[in-house]
């Protein structure tokens, strides 16, 4: 399904997207990816919305990707007698605790012992997404005794967040484990990790996942910030998720730190999603407010692969609206010069290989001649990633025999997904090519497209040669005989 922009859709399924007819909606809609979350829903409920997704794209002709998104060890307080929870006023002493009884004004379980190891007087704890924020004065390992910051209600099993601790936990707890492996023999094409803190986190995933799905980081702590660059170079693709990041970090640092992380992936040729809070106000309302609108344009005019719902797909009032606006919200951000100019000032030149050199040339020619589209062929989608990062101004068909390298690449800006036979000869992958653009209304018999590839096919990593070729196939015959 040819889109009228580059920039991808990502949207969250759940109760208010679950059958057949919302989620082919929704993909005609605009939502290029579906992200199953693990935090909700049995594994019977997963299995079902994998298998509605997979019809939807055989019923399309569409390469549509699977995201699974691991729930992460979840750090929650215990229950209070009360009910209704307790009123913790600014300055009140308050401690957290390993004993499981009720809790009250004055005290409640944590039933995590790392966090007590970790914790030392002075550092923070944040409960409730940061409304209620506790200062440790003194800790052993079995409790923390903590004077009040900012109060409010406190209720039960609210979470809890650590911002300036090392906590020595895995990023994947033992659901986290049942449901990778789960997804994985499903047929996922990205598994994206929670609570990702070091670069060990996504090798430990990665060892599981065993090269069934492509590992996708979501940058969520203040570790994992400071940590950036190694985490990265670990991982296929990374999420941007600004509602943790929020949370543990002070929110006017936030937006810097979205400019910084979606460069570093453009720049690295990996995909990179902003996600949270996108359109908040389309869950209940069937119009955006004018700020949502704005961000995400502006994660847009950054040049993030894809922008990301979560409740306002899965369990709003408006899924399919939500969609339309992101999608037309991107339609016109791209059309607007300055989004050209945005773009190409802040690409950065990476030319450490052939292909590198290859995938330039190929954005200079399209975009210095009347070149409709960049053809590329590929095994791994290594080649397709590599002419993403240069974010040509003419489309990109990635032609590739694997149904699940097309998959994986719907995550990727620009990516045109075309499942070709497998090649022998470039002569016969030029045709194919331009079979592809003739048939996706990319070009017209009088076009031309820049094809390019690896030669010997269908080995990865071996993009070495370019040709400028005709969409007309009686030409490529005529120009280049047998």
């Amino acid at each position: 399904m040819k889109r009228m922009r580059n920039v991808k859709i990502v949207a969250t399924l759940g109760p208010a997207s679950e059958d057949y007819e919302t989620i082919r909606a929704l993909h005609e809609a605009g939502a290029d990816v579906f992200r199953l979350n693990m935090s909700h829903g049995s594994h019977d409920e997963i299995a079902k919305k994998h298998a509605i997704i997979r019809q939807v794209e055989k019923d399309t002709g569409s390469s549509i990707a699977i995201l699974a998104d691991l729930q992460g060890p979840k750090l929650r307080v215990g229950v209070f007698a009360n009910e209704d929870g307790e009123m913790l006023e600014d300055g009140a002493k308050f401690r957290l605790d390993l004993d499981t009884a009720d809790g009250d004004n004055a005290r409640v379980c944590l039933p995590h012992p790392e966090i007590f190891a970790a914790l030392e007087p002075g550092k923070t704890l944040l409960v409730n997404d940061g409304k209620i924020r506790l200062q440790v004065e003194d800790c052993g390992p079995d409790f923390a005794d903590c004077v009040v910051i900012a109060g409010g209600v406190i209720s039960n099993r609210k979470g809890v967040n650590v911002p300036d601790v090392e906590l020595p936990l895995a990023a994947l707890s033992e659901k986290d484990r049942a449901d990778l492996e789960f997804t994985a023999k499903l047929g996922v094409d990205w598994m994206a990790l929670s609570f990702v803190q070091r670069p060990a986190d996504v090798e430990e995933a990665r060892a599981l996942v065993k090269g069934r799905a492509a590992i996708l980081s979501k940058i969520e702590k203040p570790n994992a910030v400071e940590r950036f660059d190694a985490i990265l170079a670990a991982s296929d693709g990374i999420m941007v998720a600004r509602g943790d990041l929020g949370v543990e970090l002070p929110v006017q640092a936030v937006p810097p730190i979205q400019k910084r992380l979606v460069r570093k992936c453009r720049y690295a040729g990996k995909p990179v999603i902003v996600a949270t809070q996108m359109l908040e106000s389309m869950i209940e309302s069937p119009m955006p407010t004018r700020a949502e609108v704005s961000d995400v344009a502006t994660a847009i005019y950054e040049g993030a692969d894809a922008v990301m719902l979560s409740a306002e797909s899965a369990a709003g009032s408006y899924p399919i609206e939500a969609v339309t606006t992101m999608d037309r919200v991107a339609a016109e951000v791209e059309l607007d010069p300055t989004y050209t100019q945005i773009i190409e000032a802040s690409r950065q030149a990476n030319r450490g290989s052939i292909a590198d050199g290859i995938v330039a040339a190929a954005r200079e020619i399209a975009e210095t001649t009347n070149i409709k589209a960049i053809c590329c062929f590929t095994q791994s989608g290594t080649t397709a990633l590599l002419v993403s990062r240069e974010r040509p101004r003419v489309p990109i068909i990635a032609l590739t025999p694997l149904h699940g390298t097309a998959r994986r690449l719907a995550l990727s800006w620009g990516c045109n997904c075309v499942i070709t036979p497998a090649m022998e000869r470039f002569k016969g992958a030029v045709v194919s090519a331009a079979k592809a653009a003739l048939e996706g209304g990319f070009g017209t018999v009088e076009d031309q497209i820049v094809v390019t590839a690896g030669v010997p096919f269908n080995v990865t990593g071996t993009t070495n040669i370019l040709r400028v070729a005709p969409c007309d196939e009686r030409l490529i015959f005529a120009t280049d005989p047998e």
